[in-house]
């Protein structure tokens, strides 16, 4: 897969128990906009620089269409193509848990993919697309876009 490496240390340094409650109730939501994700992250003694460098994991993975749909019935910002594209797999109603690549060029590489998606308006979820919408973090995501170095560097500095 690529990207960065760092070292794990052994041991749970979060909670002396696990719980799907409690870690669904630390993640920022899928339709949270900026500010609530930068509030989100804030709350755990992150900045928006970290929001931004840690939605890299975005680079890899799938959300369900439950989590994206309406952003991609709804949101006139939306790349059109993109949305045709998505609406495909995730119909207007039912199919919650039918999957889609956040990377749909390369899915599987830790890689700038994601915020190359996000300049070209193909963010997935609505809260990743909020990171390139003419606020803040504009600027970080075009330079994480050509700069997959800094991306690497940044979300290894922060992911532990």
């Amino acid at each position: 897969m690529g990207g960065p490496k760092w070292t794990v240390r052994l041991g749970r340094q979060d909670a002396t128990s696990a719980r799907q409650s409690g870690a669904n109730g630390n993640v920022p939501s899928p339709f949270s906009g900026l500010s609530d994700l930068i509030s989100s992250f804030a709350a755990k003694g992150l900045s928006a620089r970290d929001v931004t460098a840690l939605s890299g994991v975005h680079t890899i993975g799938q959300a369900q269409c439950g989590t994206f749909r309406s952003h991609i019935y709804d949101d006139a910002k939306v790349n059109s193509t993109f949305a045709a594209l998505r609406k495909r797999n995730c119909l207007p109603k039912g199919c919650d848990s039918n999957l889609a690549q956040f990377d749909l060029e390369t899915p599987n590489v830790f890689d700038d993919g994601c915020y190359r998606d996000l300049e070209a308006k193909k963010g997935l979820p609505y809260s990743d697309q909020e990171l390139f919408n003419g606020g803040s973090q504009d600027l970080l995501v075009r330079r994480y876009s050509v700069n997959s170095a800094a991306l690497a560097r940044d979300f290894a500095t922060k992911i532990f």
